[in-house]
């Protein structure tokens, strides 16, 4: 986080006043593989190896944990150092990612397949059948998911400009809770966690986003093994489209005591 002085106008208080507001931190992060620039993404510092190993993982490059032999934070060519490099060495059987001059590396906080080169470039294949999964979760534990998604949120209390993805069991215990300005890049932080964890694939598990369910978030939330996705606010049709290709249980506007399921119905009970 950052503190800036802010002036604070208030239409119906006493007028302007100048007060100390804390911003949400926003740095580039390069992604390398072999020592070759791979990606750079706009994110929020903090588990930052988290975020490689979830984006490579997501974006099909590795499988296990065991084709990555290190990762680490280097420090960079800035000054002073930010340490916003992450370097990754894969393991030799790991074939190098499929690259062309046409796609770009960039990601926005906001968007993590914009400089996809086409369609078929953004849709990887994922080694999970979610079909496969038969868990179940009770809508009424869902209800209860964005308030303790909301209450374990500290930065955001702050500062009020992060996404947050939770990982929570069918009986809506909180696993392990991601910030981060971007949401797909909250989504690889969990995503790269468990990966570190062992615990792909995520069965019998929800994953809670702030927000909206695009198809970026579904297609992470399938290649983490991930049965159920839900989201605050509503789903894009080719999030629907691909959570009903995947087998997975899609969930949107889960707000109150009210929430639309949209593919997957059979895996939550009323």
């Amino acid at each position: 986080m950052n503190r800036r002085p802010v002036v604070k106008i208030d239409l119906d208080g006493a007028g302007p006043r100048r007060r100390p507001d804390d911003l949400a931190a926003e740095e580039p992060l390069e992604i390398r593989l072999r020592g070759e620039p791979l990606a750079v993404t706009m994110r929020t510092p903090g588990q930052d190896i988290d975020l490689a190993m979830g984006f490579l993982l997501t974006e099909g490059i590795i499988r296990t944990q065991e084709d990555v032999v290190t990762a680490q934070l280097c420090a960079g060519t800035d000054a002073p150092n930010t340490y916003n490099v992450v370097e990754v060495v894969l393991g030799a059987h790991v074939p190098p990612p499929v690259t062309d001059p046409s796609r770009t590396f960039y990601t926005t906080s906001s968007c993590g397949v914009c400089g996809k080169a086409s369609i078929d470039a953004v849709r990887t294949r994922s080694p999970f059948d979610l079909g496969a999964d038969r868990s179940a979760v009770a809508a009424r534990t869902l209800a209860e998911l964005p308030d303790k998604l909301r209450a374990a949120q500290r930065t955001f209390a702050r500062t009020g400009g992060l996404h947050a993805a939770g990982l929570f069991t069918a009986e809506g215990n909180l696993v392990v809770l991601r910030e981060d300005v971007g949401r797909h890049n909250a989504v690889d932080k969990v995503v790269g966690w468990a990966l570190r964890e062992g615990r792909l694939p995520l069965a019998g598990h929800v994953l809670l986003v702030s927000g909206r369910a695009s198809f970026e978030l579904t297609q992470k939330a399938w290649m983490a093994g991930i049965p159920l996705l839900a989201a605050v606010s509503a789903p894009s049709t080719l999030a629907a489209e691909l959570a009903d290709e995947a087998g997975m249980t899609l969930v949107g506007f889960l707000r109150g005591r009210s929430m639309n399921v949209y593919t997957g119905t059979e895996r939550v009970t009323v």
